[in-house]
């Protein structure tokens, strides 16, 4: 084993190998890897008391995290930054859904001097607050249209109707980027709404260099995780609980 010693704390992210031999692996995008296997899908570990990594897919986790504000940031905090960069340092950004990916993004967005505009499920007064709470610029409903076109606009909720309200949202030249693994179908939209060089694009896992990247600046400015610990045991109530939208930031299963 190299990188980490005895007794270090080590983060096991979605990524769990990749064959690195395919045609992804060797131009640099390790997360398409056809080969690729995941922690808690292809994978044992996630929901479990011990797990068994491979610590070159590894991340050490900064000082100043305990493990609990720590889980969050190797799953939710990882697929958003890899959005982040997506949206190319728009200074508009919106972000579609704020739960546990989007409550670290708009922080590491606000860190990088951009304005955050927040959509909700309409009449989600509480979470409107909580993305006001870590810096958000505007927060109001997905079915309201920003005080201000958007540079970019992130989906994280998994609902294809939002793919045009995004659009919609967004201004000539900007990027409208998917970042869910699963989204409900897409609902038919005109043409005028992608004209003007606007970009759909989905993103699909992580690779190595987006932790590092994502790590380093977690190290240097401290996200606040919003998290609900359930005990391992009440897997089945956080997945409910996730599911009627009943948890602010993210929910951890604790051992």
């Amino acid at each position: 084993m190299t990188g980490f010693a005895r007794g270090d704390r080590a983060g096991v992210p979605w990524l769990g190998w990749t064959c690195g031999t395919c045609r992804f692996c060797t131009r640099g995008q390790e997360n398409l890897c056809d080969n690729a296997r995941f922690t808690g899908y292809t994978l044992d570990g996630g929901y479990a008391e011990y797990v068994t990594a491979d610590a070159r897919y590894c991340f050490r986790i900064p000082a100043g995290y305990d493990d609990i504000e720590a889980a969050p940031l190797l799953c939710a905090g990882l697929i958003g930054y890899r959005a982040l960069a997506m949206a190319g340092g728009a200074k508009r950004l919106g972000l579609y859904g704020f739960g546990a990916a989007a409550h670290i993004a708009a922080q590491v967005a606000r860190h990088g001097g951009q304005d955050v505009y927040a959509f909700t499920r309409p009449g989600d007064d509480t979470g409107q607050r909580f993305a006001l709470s870590l810096g958000a610029v505007w927060a109001g409903g997905s079915e309201v249209r920003p005080p201000q076109a958007l540079d970019a606009a992130i989906i994280f909720a998994p609902v294809g109707a939002l793919v045009p309200a995004a659009l919609s949202a967004t201004a000539k030249g900007g990027v409208v980027i998917c970042a869910g693994i699963h989204m409900s179908d897409i609902p038919a939209f005109p043409y005028a709404l992608l004209w003007g060089e606007r970009t759909l694009r989905s993103v699909a896992n992580l690779t190595r260099r987006d932790g590092e990247a994502f790590f380093a600046i977690a190290a240097e400015t401290r996200i606040r995780t919003s998290v609900r610990p359930y005990a391992l045991a009440d897997a089945n109530v956080a997945l409910a609980d996730l599911r009627e939208g009943r948890i602010e930031g993210a929910a951890v299963l604790t051992p």
